[in-house]
């Protein structure tokens, strides 16, 4: 995950604002039915949007035990998985392993190694979007705001404060659910939009 949360600039122009997902698109999956409804519905996609979400640490040293959230967007729904004991997550194991399916977001190369190291899922066919985009002579990485801005010409909001909240609580507030989406469903909008308007 990109963190883009920095203050903009004083000169730059005031975008419209980009609305994101609605609550209503969002499912957060609990059971083992939701789960395979889910897999359902993810195993008949060519590419998704992905995304992690691990309380973060503060402590010199102190090693991550994330992730604690997974999000997968299809182009109409993004699902939550709490990653818990007992949970219905490994069911995904299949989509995220397959070589037919993209994976694509912004910023994933730690969410891979915490993909692998904590929940034993080797993914395959990601596509990171913060190198994929960047532009001949660019060097920076980009990130879902900047994306935003570029393709579809509005503001994605990204709150620091929303980012460094505990996302290992058993109950995930509205704010933080509608910002996990976002983070996934956004990266595949932009894959979308940016595989229709490049050259054959």
């Amino acid at each position: 995950m990109t963190d883009e949360a920095a203050p903009d600039r004083p000169d730059e122009p005031e975008l419209p604002p980009y609305e994101g997902i609605a609550i209503t698109a969002v499912r957060m999956v609990k059971t083992p039915a939701e789960a395979a409804a889910a897999l359902t519905v993810l195993s008949a996609m060519d590419a998704i949007g992905f995304d992690t979400e691990s309380k973060p640490t503060f402590m010199k040293g102190e090693v991550s035990t994330g992730p604690h959230l997974v999000q997968l967007a299809t182009d109409e729904v993004a699902y939550l998985f709490q990653i818990v004991p007992g949970s219905a997550f490994d069911l995904m194991k299949p989509v995220l392993e397959s070589r037919d399916i993209i994976k694509v977001g912004f910023g994933l190369q730690d969410d891979v190694k915490r993909m692998r190291a904590k929940l034993g899922i080797d993914m395959v066919n990601v596509l990171d979007l913060s190198t994929a985009l960047r532009r001949k002579g660019e060097r920076n990485t980009l990130g879902a705001k900047t994306a935003v801005a570029r393709f579809f010409g509005q503001k994605m909001q990204k709150s620091k404060k929303i980012t460094t909240t505990n996302w290992a609580m058993p109950r995930l507030s509205e704010k933080q659910i509608l910002y996990a989406a976002d983070d996934a469903h956004v990266a595949l909008k932009i894959y979308r939009h940016w595989r229709s308007s490049s050259p054959a």
